[in-house]
């Protein structure tokens, strides 16, 4: 068998094996973060189970954490979210309430002497808003007086 008929025979994929591939550890832009951190000399640790969110990446060393959020899972303002055309009573609620918890993180963590940084999906998708965005990071990180930032 032809490897076009090998494709044809293949059954799309359910709604809910759709969902069960979408991962919330070691996402794309979470691992491209993470390879231009380690490649600019920042040493990190990932999902620290002790705080407040489980922060993607932890920089000990400047007592700063980084949240990589999904333009859609986390509702931001850009042009890669949108609510869905269906089943919005399922989706709204779930979204608000990411978006309630991810604040409420950011509150206890800032509290806790934490610098915090929210990356955006979005401003990993092409090489220029990444650069200008992990530029503009390293810059934050040794400014002691902004104690957040958001990519």
């Amino acid at each position: 068998m032809s490897a076009k008929a090998k494709k044809a025979e293949k059954k799309p994929l359910t709604r809910s094996e759709n969902m069960a591939a979408i991962h919330s550890k070691n996402t794309k832009p979470e691992i491209r973060i993470r390879k231009a951190l380690h490649h600019l000399g920042y040493r990190y640790r990932l999902h620290d189970k002790g705080l407040a969110g489980k922060p993607d990446i932890v920089l000990k060393k400047y007592n700063t954490v980084i949240f990589v959020h999904g333009c859609f899972w986390h509702r931001h303002d850009c042009k890669y979210f949108h609510w869905p055309k269906s089943n919005l009573d399922y989706w709204q609620p779930k979204i608000l309430k990411n978006v309630e918890r991810d604040t409420a993180h950011t509150l206890q963590l800032l509290q806790a002497g934490w610098k915090v940084c929210i990356w955006w999906e979005c401003a990993t998708r092409n090489t220029a808003d990444f650069e200008w965005s992990l530029m503009h990071f390293q810059k934050w990180l040794l400014d002691a007086d902004n104690k957040s930032l958001e990519l």
